[in-house]
């Protein structure tokens, strides 16, 4: 899975055929025709409310993929003030990045595996601590 290109419509279209469900049921569902239906599998991006019922009736996580395609390209914000290194408080939900998924495991210790990139390299572009990534090296042996 490539996190860093992702194309919902085609992957959406992947898991309706693993289901095997009847496209009657999903028009019903969506409330869409055939014909929209089949756009949306051409479509690189869709609505959010849109991928929520396609999340329900395929029973998968599809808001996963762009959370997984955060960890490992979109660096944490540093909320500081200019004048002072206080933390600004926020009311949003705060999430810790550094709880990685065996498929983004499996994705950066393939990268080192195929030589597509190096350990410091890795290091570097996704900002996963040097002690992190050799404790998966050693765990996973590769």
């Amino acid at each position: 899975m490539n996190y860093k290109d992702i194309h919902i419509g085609e992957l959406i279209e992947k898991r309706l055929a693993e289901t095997k469900i009847e496209i009657s049921r999903v028009c019903s569902f969506l409330h869409s025709s055939e014909k929209e239906i089949y756009e949306m599998f051409k479509c690189k991006n869709l609505n959010t409310s849109i991928l929520l019922r396609w999340s329900k009736l395929l029973e998968y996580d599809f808001f996963r993929i762009y959370s997984q395609h955060l960890i490992l390209h979109a660096p944490i914000a540093k909320l500081s003030t200019e004048k002072s290194n206080e933390k600004v408080k926020s009311n949003m939900p705060q999430f810790r990045k550094n709880i990685y998924t065996r498929e983004v495991i499996y994705f950066i210790l393939e990268l080192i595996e195929t030589k597509e990139k190096t350990v410091l390299q890795v290091i570097n572009d996704y900002n996963i601590p040097k002690t992190t990534l050799y404790k998966w090296i050693r765990k996973y042996k590769i």
